[in-house]
Formats: structure tokens, C-alpha cells, sequence
């Protein structure tokens, strides 16, 4: 098949099936307080509930990472879109914390699957500018939540619809890639028409199974309600502590490999935590900022589409890690100004600074994957994927019981410390890649 024939229909497709992703977070930034003020749920009890729609994202990444070569992108495609529309029939007739939580599971399986098939299927189709369209594909991530925002600001907030109306949309794009695929011929990934084995592509991540290890713990911390994280306790940091031994004996000892794909793994909690955990709380974040928290939530999310749009250039400019240390200092700023100011004008100031500084984080995150790790192919970008929702599913219980007990101000100066880390580790990241090519390039 010549990819370049049909490759536009396909990046449509591939671009409608993640703004049903995108929608779905949207309306989970919605319908949080619906929850709460019609249906009675706390927000450490909606943090839990929302919880499935990042780790059952996380399970689906993997999974579909380690398959999509045996059983063909056409048939996780299709995997995805038959979770998304049950876990889209069942949010329809949620109306507690059970109902919402088995949604979840299957909204969030379905749109692991559409990252998982999708990543590397633009990666193929653009051989020769995988971060620019990957930046360009994940336009419609903020794209789609700009889209379900303003839907929700005139549906529900100035109309005074129902949330069901706005629940029933995500059903349009649904119908409209599913048949956008129907029948179409789908190129194989990047990592089998260049001939890498199976087997390198699980050395590529360096740690595999130690990777997949402390991510499972994670699913099973976000999905227990009796588990917590304490982060008091010597034994929390025990075990942190160990599973970077793991990683460093596996990687460096066993399987020869650098450390930089584990690298970015730690990196992409901090990443993803700092954006959607923030994000998908944003009503109680910002309920007394004098403006409507949708509206920031769109302000925030239609920057972040601009800027991915025309990543390009930037990318070029400074090369990812550069991109991404500039990410994290903004990132910190925004959160900080954030949780200082007040009043309309100077938190929509605050909300700029902080979505320029989360715009690039999780695209050029991938894109780094698949330019500098390109062996570790569809399950490296998988893997960073699912792990930045699987933290984000950790936080949101975090968050919201900081929210109830001390207050949207101090549980948003507490996530400033997320990306002032970051700042840290990119300045390493940074320093570590100056000089460096990508696997295959010339230099002159």
C-alpha cells in the first residue's frame, strides 16, 4: 500500500477518534460538579470514580503496545471505539459513584486503546516529521476540550440543558471515525517495516519489566479506595527507593541499555500530573476566581491548541529537551500565579502562563520517545502514555481530598512543587543531550 495515498484520511480519522478522548475530559471537568451538588459524591469520592478513566488508560496503553504488531492496529482501532461507545451508554445512566466508576473503566480503556493504535500509526504515516504531526495530532486533545468547554459553557451553564445533552455529542466523532476506518487498508508500525524484533523493541525500554511492575502498583493504588499513598511515611520512599535499583539493575546491568528511556518514564509522571490533575479538577480549583472555571478551562486548552498546531518551528528552534525545560519553568510560574492571584483579570493571566507551559509537555514527551528511542517503538510510546494517565489517576484522590480539607488555593500551591522538580530533571535532560544526534542521523 502506498501510504502516502490515503495517509490524509487517515490523520482525519486518527484526529476525530482523539477529540472523543478530548470531549470525554471535558465533560468529566463538567459534570464534577454536577455530581457534587446534585448526586451528594465528595470530591475525594469523584477523584476516585474518575480515577478507571486514567488507569484503565494506562492498562489499555500497555496492552496495546505489546499487541498491536501481532493482532494489527485495525484491530485495536476498532477495540477502542466499541469501549468508547459502552462506556459512553453507561455515563448516561450514572447517577453515583459506582455507575460513574464503571463508566470510567470503560471510557478509559477505549481511550487507551485510540493512543495506543493512534501514536504509532501517525508516527508511520510521517516517517520523516514524527514530532511535528505528533504535535499536530494531539492538537486535538486541547482541541477537543476547547470543543466540549464552549458546548458545556452554552449548553449547560447558560441554556441550563441537561449534562446528558452534552454527554450525548461525544457520539458525533464516535459514528464518524468509526467510519472513516470501516474498510480501510492500515499501514503496519514504524518498528516492524524497519525490521526491529520484538524482542529489541522490550530492550529499547531498557527496564520492561520492572517499568510494567511499578506501573501495575500504581493501577492498583488508584483503584483500591483502602490504599493510599502516604507521602509521611519512610516506608513511601522505601520503596521508591527500590524500585530505582530495579530499574538501574535491569536496565544498565541485565540489558546493557542507557537509562534515558526510564528517564522520561519518571519525567512523564511529573508531566501528566501537572496538567491534567490540574485540568480535570479545574471547577473546584478555581470556583471563586470571579470567571467561570469552563471558560479558563477553554482559554487554557484553546492555547494549548495553537501552540501544538504550530509546534513545528519550536521544535526545530530549541530541539525537544530545550522544549521541554522551557515547559517546566512555565509551568511553575502558571501554577504559582495561580494560587496567589485573584479576580478575573489576573487569573486568566496566570491561566495563559500556565498553558503555555503545559502545551508541549505530553507530545513532545512521546515525540523525544520516538526520535531518540525509536526501537522501543509502539510500546515506548504506549508506555509513556499510560504512565502519565495511571499518575494522574494517583492524584486526582490526592487532590481532591486536599481540595476538601484545605482549600483550592493550597492544594494549588502544593502542585506547584510538581513542576518545580521538572525544572531540575530537564535542566539534566538538557545538559545530557546537547551534541547528541537521533539513532541513523548524519551529522555533517
Amino acid at each position: 500500500m502506498n501510504i502516502a495515498q490515503n495517509r490524509d484520511k487517515l490523520f482525519l480519522g486518527s484526529c476525530l477518534a482523539l477529540i472523543v478522548t478530548s470531549l470525554s475530559f471535558a465533560v468529566r471537568a463538567q459534570i464534577e460538579g454536577v455530581f457534587s451538588s446534585d448526586y451528594g459524591l465528595t470530591a475525594e469520592e469523584i477523584g476516585w470514580a474518575f480515577g478507571p478513566a486514567f488507569w484503565g488508560f494506562t492498562i489499555a496503553m500497555f496492552a496495546g503496545g505489546l499487541i498491536i504488531d501481532i493482532i494489527k492496529t485495525k484491530n485495536v482501532i476498532w477495540t477502542a471505539f466499541f469501549m468508547q461507545l459502552i462506556g459512553l451508554i453507561i455515563l448516561l445512566v450514572a447517577r453515583d459513584k459506582t455507575m460513574l466508576f464503571v463508566s470510567n473503566v470503560f471510557i478509559g480503556l477505549g481511550n487507551g486503546f485510540v493512543e495506543a493504535a493512534f501514536n504509532p500509526l501517525v508516527a508511520a504515516l510521517y516517517p520523516d516529521a514524527k514530532t511535528k504531526m505528533l504535535n499536530r495530532f494531539h492538537v486535538w486533545f486541547p482541541g477537543g476540550i476547547v470543543i466540549g468547554g464552549v458546548a458545556a459553557y452554552l449548553l449547560i451553564d447558560t441554556l441550563g440543558l441537561s449534562w446528558i445533552i452534552l454527554v450525548s455529542l461525544l457520539f458525533i466523532p464516535l459514528i464518524i471515525y468509526g467510519w472513516i476506518f470501516l474498510g480501510e487498508e492500515i499501514p503496519e508500525t514504524e518498528r516492524v517495516t524497519s525490521g526491529v524484533s520484538y524482542k529489541d523493541m522490550l530492550k529499547n525500554v531498557s527496564a520492561p519489566y520492572t517499568i510494567i511492575l511499578i506501573v501495575s502498583v500504581m493501577i492498583a493504588f488508584a483503584s483500591v479506595p483502602s490504599l493510599t499513598i502516604d507521602f509521611g511515611s519512610n516506608t513511601t520512599y522505601f520503596i521508591m527507593a527500590a524500585f530505582l535499583a530495579l530499574i538501574v539493575i535491569e536496565g544498565r546491568l541485565v540489558n546493557k541499555m542507557t537509562l534515558l528511556f526510564p528517564f522520561i518514564f519518571i519525567c512523564m509522571f511529573l508531566t501528566a500530573s501537572s496538567e491534567l490533575g490540574t485540568t480535570q479538577f479545574i471547577n473546584a480549583l478555581l470556583t471563586d476566581s470571579g470567571v467561570s472555571p469552563i471558560l479558563i478551562l477553554v482559554l487554557i486548552t484553546g492555547i494549548m491548541a495553537v501552540g501544538r498546531y504550530y509546534a513545528g518551528p519550536l521544535v526545530h528552534r530549541l530541539n525537544p529537551s530545550g522544549v521541554l525545560l522551557g515547559s517546566a519553568v512555565l509551568s511553575t510560574i502558571g501554577l504559582y500565579l495561580l494560587s496567589t492571584l485573584s479576580g478575573a483579570v489576573p487569573t486568566m493571566i496566570a491561566a495563559v502562563v500556565f498553558a503555555i507551559g503545559i502545551c508541549y509537555f505530553w507530545p513532545t514527551m512521546i515525540g523525544f520517545v520516538a526520535e531518540y528511542v525509536p526501537e522501543s517503538g509502539a510500546l515506548g510510546m504506549s508506555i509513556l502514555g499510560g504512565t502519565g494517565m495511571v499518575a494522574t489517576s494517583l492524584v486526582l484522590p490526592i487532590m481532591g481530598a486536599s481540595i476538601d480539607t484545605a482549600g483550592p488555593q493550597a492544594t494549588l500551591s502544593y502542585m506547584t512543587i510538581l513542576p518545580a522538580i521538572l525544572i531540575v530533571l530537564f535542566i539534566g535532560l538538557f545538559i545530557y543531550m546537547k551534541g547528541k544526534t537521533k539513532p541513523n542521523e548524519v551529522t555533517e
